[in-house]
């Protein structure tokens, strides 16, 4: 129930193709006494269908520089976050995921997260700092494995039309609430 930390997202390019449309995402994340913990982009492709959101990109590109200044060589791949324009209650959506493969003189590690059992459960009028919103409501799983551990967290994601996320929840495997983001503020 208190603020750990503020994300600003900004729209910093856009580019018009064919009927594609390409934007790149600025995102930093300020934690609670002020302190800029991350500060990356990432990328999106608006199509007749869809958004497409990079998740390869996700990856927040000062941690990327970090690690290649260190000598690692690191290697990623999956699939992107697909979000249809016409959602529908009880729709399966595709599943996503990334690879992250990293190697420093001879000892490798990898990280594999997976976006699963992706479906549209309801369509729900939110109420958050920002406004009133009327959103769909997309359930998931998460499933990360990491140095031989496997973590599973159920999340909530409440989109709105022409406005994007509206709040997420994240659960712990038992259910409970671990952490929770919800718009505050909106500038066009």
């Amino acid at each position: 129930g208190k603020t750990d930390g503020v994300a600003d997202y900004t729209i910093t390019s856009v580019e018009n193709t064919g009927g594609t449309t390409s934007a790149t995402m600025a995102m930093k994340y300020v934690d609670a006494k002020g302190k800029e913990i991350v500060n990356s982009d990432y990328k999106m492709t608006c199509t007749p269908d869809g958004i497409n959101i990079d998740f390869n990109s996700l990856m927040p590109s000062q941690m990327m520089q970090q690690y290649q200044d260190m000598g690692m060589e690191m290697d990623i791949s999956g699939t992107d976050i697909v979000l249809p324009n016409d959602l529908t209650v009880g729709e399966q959506l595709a599943d996503a995921n990334v690879s992250i493969t990293m190697s420093m003189k001879g000892m490798n590690m990898s990280i594999v997260v997976d976006m699963v059992d992706r479906k549209v459960d309801a369509q729900e009028n939110v109420t958050t700092p920002a406004g009133n919103f009327e959103c769909y409501v997309i359930s998931e799983v998460n499933k990360t494995q990491f140095m031989g551990v496997n973590q599973e967290m159920p999340a909530k994601l409440w989109l709105s039309e022409g406005v994007g996320m509206v709040k997420q929840e994240t659960y712990k495997k038992n259910g409970d609430l671990m952490t929770r983001m919800e718009l505050t503020k909106l500038t066009e």
